[in-house]
């Protein structure tokens, strides 16, 4: 049902999103409603549609029903207070939700492995209510090889990664603190979104959400 998911704002955007199910988190769908998702689509591209937007370099923002999913996935984890990691950042939008969602007392690091998208991104979140996490440094967006993560600021609770990884990188799973989640996909041709989750006493667990479609992790 993702393709009914289209919205002529973003509050439109967001109710359709809930009310198919897909955006299942009170608090992030109250969170991405105060984003808006055109101040991170370049100008002439479709804010508001549920697919994928080209922004530069060869990189794009994801469909809005992938990050509703993503969200819902991780809203455990993404509480007041939390530390998050979001690989492969690009537009900024996820991160500076995830922002919103941890406040003022939580951690949220972006890595984009394309200069020119950190500085794009940076000025996107400017534009919004999560301004004020980036000027504290609350929320921080590096130019940095998302595979390896960020363990200095590290364990996370929360791992986002935005672009699919070939295998699920060690350094990521090292870098989840027990109790956290990470969402990434994973694969080359065909993809699944796999959630791993470390437990309590540091075991492991993965499983596949469903099949995706993102472009690479490099």
């Amino acid at each position: 049902m993702s393709w009914r998911c289209h919205g002529k704002d973003i509050s439109e955007l967001v109710d359709n999103l809930q009310k198919h199910g897909i955006l299942t988190s009170k608090s992030a769908a109250e969170a991405m409603r105060q984003i808006d998702r055109a101040d991170f689509v370049p100008e002439g591209g479709s804010s508001y549609a549920d697919a994928p937007q080209p922004i530069g370099y060869g990189a794009t923002i994801s469909a809005p029903h992938m990050h509703g999913y993503c969200l819902s996935l991780l809203a455990g984890q993404l509480k007041p207070g939390a530390s998050v990691l979001d690989v492969g950042s690009g537009s900024g939008y996820l991160t500076a939700v995830f922002g919103l969602m941890v406040g003022e007392a939580g951690r949220v690091v972006g890595l984009e492995h394309i200069p020119q998208l950190v500085d794009k991104s940076i000025e996107s979140i400017k534009c919004g209510p999560a301004a004020h996490l980036l000027e504290s440094g609350i929320l921080s967006i590096n130019v940095a090889d998302g595979k390896q993560g960020y363990p200095q600021a590290g364990p996370y609770d929360a791992i986002h990664v935005g672009a699919a990884a070939a295998d699920l990188p060690k350094a990521l799973v090292d870098q989840l603190k027990p109790g956290g989640r990470m969402v990434i996909p994973v694969g080359q041709f065909m993809q699944d979104l796999m959630i791993v989750d470390k437990l309590p006493d540091g075991s492991v667990k993965t499983h596949s959400e469903m099949g995706v479609r993102y472009v690479p992790l490099v």
